[in-house]
């Protein structure tokens, strides 16, 4: 199956980026199977470029080549014959203890990396024994008050060979110092350890909730962290920066991509006011984005996001470094598109999403249990979902080629649309100030808001079809079987922490967060006394309280 490209141009062009990225690049990264062919034996390309070398210029300018500017076909020449992307399934409940148990069930069934799942109070910086999280320990994510928690949890992982995704944002800076205490106790080096915290508060103001300073100081915190890593853990992505809760909430795919990237240039700006050099941490900044049930859109939107940021950073920002271009981006299929009703239909649903993040060529990939939208997923539900991933790696064929879509004339016009709507968009934010600003005004939450009026008022007169809820309906269908969380856990942690706080050396555990508060007066950057402060197992709730004392916290304002 012979590229069929004309003698000069595009051959020329090809042969180029094969001796200068392709080959190079494998050495580093040999290809996981010494031929791909396909069904009957034929050989097959890695790369297909247009029959013709018309419009070459505009070919150049739009797609050109995997791992190479503007990325819009991948940001690897070989993406997954070379490297599958990581799978991961987010998981996370009750106690340390537990969540440990089902870290291990995971691993041993092939997923390749690890996605921590907070419960609330953590996320909001409260101990399990505050009266605020009573009733919500453990109960969307595991429960972690200290040191001693996070020691549990990863116990018998070893963090210099698996790759660890947090999805924290406000107390993001407390779990990363825990992370990296508990890589120390294993004797693992910092540079060894590898992951990624989402730590993205703007989206949190946009769309999730779960703040507790004001923008500001937000963003000072989030740009020690950039400063910090550039110097002590070089191999951690810093930022996850999130449209995935922005689609949750009900956006449209030109809204996730373009208050995502919106929200990516308003951290930039910060550290660059911060006095950081921008090739210095923008390697290290990832994106997460959701994939839903509109394959062909979904891929066409990864790839306007790709060139988008490219051009973000090359041109806006004057990044030099080529890693400093790349959008590498997590994926988690769509949480709002399953159904409690027919959970079955819901296996369908996340294999056409993961498809989706696969063809748009993702780094990373979460895929959703049949039952999460009736509760946290069964150890059998998680290893179907994880099953699906496989699958599609291993037997759909569609790693075998780089952006396969790529070329189409749908999705090539797709990909152009959504990147000129959600340049626009951008456009618009500019003109607001910011995006800081722009979400002070209520602009991006009203505009999500307003579209996910619109798409349940569809659902409602059924011009958008749901299977099983609006169309479709089983009457005679079973109920599903749901993991149920042991409201005993809740008294074990809360004994735990408490435990805790008589055990540790009291006069050290003052000290300690007497330095965070200095810090956070003071102007320095927040990371090395909040190391120190959980060495001497400070709680999450002590160490947030301590900065929310100087810092203050975030009152919404309602938008209507």
């Amino acid at each position: 199956m012979t590229d069929k490209t004309g003698a000069g141009g595009l051959q020329s062009e090809r042969l180029r980026w094969e001796h200068d990225a392709l080959s190079r690049h494998r050495q580093k990264n040999p290809e996981r199977k010494s031929t791909f062919p396909t069904s009957d034996g034929t050989e097959t390309e890695a790369i297909y470029l247009p029959r013709s070398d018309s419009d070459l210029d505009v070919y150049l300018a739009s797609l050109g080549f995997p791992g190479e500017f503007p990325f819009t076909r991948g940001v690897q020449p070989n993406m997954y014959r070379g490297r599958l992307w990581t799978m991961r399934q987010y998981a996370g409940f009750g106690t340390a203890a537990e969540s440990n148990e089902r870290y291990r069930y995971l691993l041993t069934r092939g997923t390749t990396g690890l996605s921590v799942a907070f419960d609330l109070p953590t996320q909001m910086g409260l101990d399990s024994d505050d009266q605020r999280a009573a009733g919500e320990v453990g109960k969307v994510g595991v429960a972690i008050d200290s040191l001693e928690d996070m020691l549990v949890l990863f116990d018998g992982i070893p963090l210099d060979v698996v790759s660890t995704s947090m999805t924290i944002n406000s107390t993001a800076a407390i779990l990363l110092c825990l992370y990296r205490a508990v890589g120390e106790i294993q004797g693992v080096a910092p540079e060894k350890l590898r992951g990624t915290i989402q730590n993205d508060l703007l989206k949190e103001y946009i769309a999730r909730g779960t703040y507790i300073y004001p923008p500001q100081p937000s963003l000072r915190i989030i740009t020690d962290i950039f400063q910090y890593c550039a110097q002590e853990l070089p191999n951690f992505n810093t930022i996850s920066i999130s449209g995935y809760h922005i689609r949750e909430a009900g956006s449209d795919a030109v809204q996730e991509v373009a208050f995502t990237l919106a929200n990516g240039i308003a951290y930039v700006n910060a550290a660059l006011d911060k006095g950081l050099d921008v090739d210095e941490f923008a390697g290290r900044v990832a994106f997460f984005f959701n994939a839903h049930n509109r394959l062909l859109e979904e891929v066409a939107k990864f790839r306007a996001a790709r060139r988008m940021w490219a051009h973000i950073m090359r041109d806006r920002f004057k990044a030099k470094d080529p890693r400093s271009w790349m959008l590498r981006f997590h994926t988690q299929t769509a949480g709002c598109t399953l159904t409690a009703q027919s959970p079955d239909n819901n296996v369908v649903r996340v294999a056409i999403q993961a498809l989706a993040a696969v063809l748009g060529g993702t780094q990373s990939l979460h895929t959703n249990s049949r039952d999460e939208a009736l509760a946290l997923p069964t150890e059998s539900s998680a290893r179907l979902a994880l099953r699906t991933q496989q699958i599609i790696a291993h037997e759909s064929g569609v790693a075998d080629f780089v952006d396969a879509l790529g070329g189409s004339y749908v999705v090539e016009a797709l990909t152009d649309h959504i990147a000129a709507r959600a340049s626009a968009y951008i456009e618009k934010i500019d003109g607001m100030g910011g995006m800081v600003r722009a979400i002070e005004l209520g602009f991006p939450q009203r505009e999500v808001q307003e579209t996910a009026w619109r798409y349940q008022r569809a659902v409602e007169t059924g011009d958008e079809v749901v299977v099983g809820v609006n169309a479709f309906v089983d009457p005679n269908e079973e109920p599903a079987d749901i993991l149920k969380v042991d409201p005993a856990l809740e008294r074990e942690q809360i004994e735990r922490v408490r435990s805790l706080r008589e055990r540790r050396d009291a006069t050290a555990a003052n000290n300690a967060l007497l330095m965070v508060q200095r810090a956070a007066i003071d102007g320095g950057n927040v990371l090395p006394p909040i190391l120190d402060a959980v060495r001497a197992y400070c709680t999450v709730g002590e160490i947030s309280g301590t900065l929310e004392r100087i810092f203050g916290r975030y009152n919404e304002n309602i938008v209507i």
